[in-house]
């Protein structure tokens, strides 16, 4: 509406124009000329009311007559109609834009921690959606730069033509936007695979760091009991180049190398923690062993000493083959003791200069010798005792053997009318076996040892038929 000077437009209270008063139903006398005013006078009075007729005359031309009307008709239906069609694509713009934002971090999200196939697959097929997004996009901008709805002399048939176009452009985008949502549903195993990953990673981080904060702490206090712990040091601080790169952060180095460092440094850290805890107990444990061994090889000393007298005593009772393999114990014993001497005093020089690894590993050595030796002097006092034993009694260890055999038999036997061959067969080979070892004790000088060796042969292998047996039924219990 546009103001006029006799009554201003205001746009919030709509202008009622003025009607002219009706004719009086009684026809006023027409005056008589000859009382009129002068032809001049009358002439400028004429003039004089004109712009008031015009006032009254413009407001009935704006009411009607050929100019567009402001309240009802066909083009403002098609105006609003228009314009909600224009809102309502607007909305789906706006959804549309807000999906693919949100979905473009899931993306980077994806891209920063997994470099798998199917995650290149995704970062494709995302890219082709966004090309789609765009072009739906481009179609809803241009409709709605076409149109301008808010023209004063905007027609039925353009408005008409806008509406149609913004629904069009609506009805893309919200193809599109399904579309989104389809391939957003499907990025869910990667998604959640990315985000724990990032989930793990600033705990990872932060693990590392206080691994390496305990580390340094545990290994300031060992020096300070006095330990140089010079190998754990030099440990810790080849860990620093990975500090350097934990700092610097995944951006620049990537999600699963900063979990798999991370991780790395925590062990390493934390194994470097533990040990120099461990130190001062350790350099206690390698100063006892040091003791024991010593004091270990002083007995083994004087018991290989024993081992003469034994052997001569098995020479003038026995057989040779009871006591030829031990001939050379006295000297086996005597060349150990010594070298266990000589690695203790390496080991006890290693002790003095901290090399830990290189004491720990001397006593090992010295440990090995030492208990080849006891082995070595215990036998041959076993040897006497059981030889001793036999030749005073050589029906005790052939009871001992028959009742082996005897109860594998029955355990053979039992359910069953004959026994099997896989278990019988081995069963009899043990039974001639001993009766030969028994046949062997006759005459002047039986081999005690020989006999011995096979009765332990036969109760060995009735054992291994007795654990054959069991395992067989417990697996068809089952």
């Amino acid at each position: 509406m546009t103001a006029t000077p006799a009554q201003p437009y205001s746009p919030s209270v709509p202008r009622v124009p003025r009607t002219r008063r009706l004719p009086s139903p009684l026809p006023r006398p027409r005056p008589r000329r000859g009382r009129g005013a002068p032809g001049p006078l009358r002439d400028a009075l004429a003039l004089a009311g004109l712009p008031l007729v015009a006032a009254l005359a413009l407001p009935a031309a704006f009411a009607g007559g050929g100019t567009r009307r402001w309240f009802g008709g066909r083009a403002e239906n098609q105006r609003a109609e228009a314009q909600a069609a224009k809102d309502a694509a607007a909305a789906a713009f706006y959804e549309l834009d807000t999906a693919q934002r949100d979905l473009r971090i899931s993306i980077e999200t994806i891209t920063a921690v997994d470099d798998s196939p199917a995650a290149r697959r995704a970062v494709a097929d995302f890219e082709a959606l966004s090309r789609r997004i765009d072009e739906a996009s481009h179609r809803y901008i241009n409709a709605v730069d076409a149109h301008d709805l808010d023209r004063d002399d905007l027609e039925a048939s353009s408005a008409s033509r806008a509406r149609a176009e913004l629904t069009t452009a609506k009805d893309e985008l919200g193809r599109v936007k399904q579309e989104l949502d389809r391939f957003a549903d499907g990025l869910g195993p990667l998604l959640g695979k990315a985000e724990t990953q990032l989930a793990r990673l600033a705990p990872a981080v932060e693990r590392a760091r206080q691994a390496l904060l305990a580390a340094s702490n545990a290994l300031d206090t060992a020096r300070g009991s006095g330990l140089r712990a010079d190998d754990l040091a030099a440990r810790l601080a080849a860990l620093s180049p990975e500090l350097t790169k934990l700092n610097q952060g995944a951006g620049q180095h990537g999600v699963p190398q900063t979990l798999e460092r991370a991780e790395r440094v925590t062990r390493e850290a934390e194994a470097v923690r533990a040990e120099a805890e461990r130190l001062p107990e350790r350099a206690a444990e390698i100063d006892r062993r040091l003791v024991s061994l010593r004091t270990r090889a002083q007995a083994l000393t004087t018991r290989s000493e024993q081992v003469e007298p034994v052997l001569s005593e098995l020479r003038r009772r026995f057989t040779a083959a009871c006591w030829q393999d031990l001939q050379h114990v006295p000297d086996l014993a005597t060349e150990n003791v010594r070298q266990a001497e000589a690695r203790l005093a390496e080991a006890r020089a290693a002790r003095e200069e901290q090399r830990w690894a290189d004491a720990t590993a001397l006593l090992s050595t010295v440990r090995a010798l030492l208990n080849t030796t006891d082995e070595a002097v215990s036998a041959a006092g076993d040897r006497l005792r059981r030889l001793n034993a036999v030749q005073k009694d050589p029906e005790q260890e052939v009871e001992r053997t028959r009742f082996a055999i005897r109860d594998a038999q029955r355990l053979a036997m039992a359910g069953r009318n004959t026994p099997d061959p896989r278990h019988a067969r081995p069963l009899d080979d043990a039974v001639a076996r001993l009766e030969r070892a028994v046949a062997g004790l006759e005459g002047r000088h039986p081999d005690y040892w020989h006999f011995l060796t096979e009765t332990e042969a036969v109760r060995a292998t009735v054992s291994r038929v007795v654990a054959l047996i069991r395992e067989e039924r417990g697996a068809a219990a089952h």
